[in-house]
């Protein structure tokens, strides 16, 4: 049985988050990272005894001094690459050398037993990844990060339930993070908006960055880099990123470009494949770019990758066009249907239902990629029924789309701010159940018997419900 939720409430579980250290702080006061780690902490690939926490070491603080190259490129009218990133407002340089975490269940980090020494340096972007191991499930983690020349930062997230354990998981998702739409100097206001609501789990579809569209525009490695600096050095997303677990995809834009693919041509100087190797550098990340994830009995995400395997946007569609890829495909279907989990969601870079705008090629929505969009919503239908569902990014509109053909249900999550807000074809009655031009973010809670999907504004205020009850 499905039902429309009333204004609010799934706010009954959400609490107002304080600091780290227990002590209520708003976010508009939180504080810039340590000098030595400006670009704070991410937490990521969570499971019941396991993740990774990713960090770089830096030279100083985040430059608030420099200038400021900020500003939405129309096709070609793009400013002068800039003689030198490296001063630019918001940029935070890279340092070599040596960092180590300590990590246990205690705040105080009684009896922890730091790690070795690990060095970092220019071939990774002074980034470094910290496997934990050993851990409890569904048990609060605490960590503190260190430079061996001096500073630190701390952190801590809740883990995964075991497979077999029956407990409420609450997720947020967001999408679409473009600099120049920022609607606080301190950072978006999503992020203190989501770290009110307590989830388990964040997940970042893609579009974490803008190279091509935002300036300045990634023409060079070196400014691609640029881009993750000053986004992830604002002091709400410090704060945010250094207190939960997340989950990260790319799509197009924090690759290399519009709809690009791997036979899509360099931009000035920067690659595909380099696009592919900062990406890798920049977030909490092993192994392969699809994966999934169990969060205890009665949920299940999966995590897609749309770029790296996809076929060019202008061939003939068919049975051979793909954006996934056939391994991925075959893995995601087999999976799916393997998983006993209660409630299974697709998190997926683009749509799978849309509508979408009529001139666009780049998703199952589109008629570019027909042929899989329609085998793949067929197959969910029968095969995975009323449990199944898709969440995308990409779209900079909020929408609940549900598949005339199918029954397919899919949230669109919608863009960061209200500035990004834009680009719908309009409300189409044969799909929409909801659909609004404006930002925020979405969440989703996970009962035994229900799950609640809710798209909020920038500030996390409820503006539409709907749930799913067995």
């Amino acid at each position: 049985m499905s039902s429309k939720s009333s204004a609010g409430a799934l706010d009954r579980r959400s609490f107002l988050a304080g600091s780290l250290a227990g002590a209520a702080m708003p976010f508009s006061a939180a504080r810039a990272a340590d000098p030595a780690f400006a670009n704070g902490v991410k937490i990521g690939e969570v499971t019941p005894t396991s993740a990774l926490v990713w960090t770089r070491r830096t030279a100083g603080p985040r430059n608030e001094t420099g200038e400021e190259f900020k500003g939405t490129i129309q096709g070609n009218n793009v400013r002068p690459e800039p003689p030198n990133p490296d001063m630019l407002r918001g940029a935070c340089l890279g340092a070599k050398g040596r960092v180590r975490i300590r990590y246990g269940d205690s705040a105080e980090l009684n009896g922890a037993t730091p790690g070795d020494w690990k060095a970092v340096g220019p071939e990774r972007d002074s980034t470094a990844q910290f496997r934990l191991e050993g851990l409890k499930p569904s048990t609060r983690t605490y960590f503190r990060v260190e430079s061996e020349s001096g500073g630190s930062i701390s952190g801590q997230f809740r883990t995964a339930p075991d497979p077999d354990a029956s407990e409420n998981i609450r997720l947020c998702v967001l999408t679409c993070q473009m600099y120049a739409d920022l609607d606080d100097p301190a950072g978006f206001h999503i992020y203190p908006a989501i770290s009110q609501l307590d989830p388990r789990c964040v997940v970042f579809t893609g579009d974490n960055v803008y190279y091509d569209n935002e300036e300045p525009r990634a023409v060079t490695a070196r400014i691609a880099r640029y881009h993750w600096e000053r986004m992830y050095s604002l002091p709400r997303h410090v704060e945010m990123l250094r207190g939960v677990a997340t989950c990260w995809e790319k799509d197009d834009h924090d690759v290399l470009r519009d709809d690009c693919g791997p036979s899509t041509g360099p931009m000035g100087r920067f690659t595909f494949a380099e696009g592919q190797e900062i990406y890798r550098q920049q977030v909490p990340l092993e192994g392969s770019t699809y994966r999934t994830f169990r969060w205890g009995r009665h949920l299940q995400i999966w995590l897609t990758d749309g770029r790296d395997f996809r076929s060019p946007n202008r061939m003939a569609d068919g049975p051979e066009k793909s954006i996934w890829g056939r391994e991925q495909k075959d893995w995601l279907m087999r999976t799916l249907q393997e998983s006993p989990a209660t409630w299974k969601l697709l998190i997926s870079p683009t749509p799978l239902v849309g509508p979408d705008r009529p001139n666009k090629n780049d998703n199952h929505s589109n008629i570019g990629f027909a042929h899989e969009g329609r085998e793949f919503r067929a197959w969910a239908a029968k095969t995975l029924g009323k449990r199944f569902f898709n969440l995308c990014g990409d779209r900079h509109w909020q929408y609940h789309s549900v598949d005339p053909d199918t029954g397919l249900n899919e949230f669109s999550v919608g863009p960061a701010s209200d500035e990004h807000a834009a680009g719908t074809p309009g409300e189409d009655r044969r799909y929409h159940r909801f659909h609004r031009v404006k930002g925020g973010f979405l969440s989703v809670d996970a009962e035994p018997n229900a799950i609640h999907f809710c798209h909020r504004d920038v500030h996390g205020r409820e503006v539409y419900a709907w749930s799913e009850r067995l």
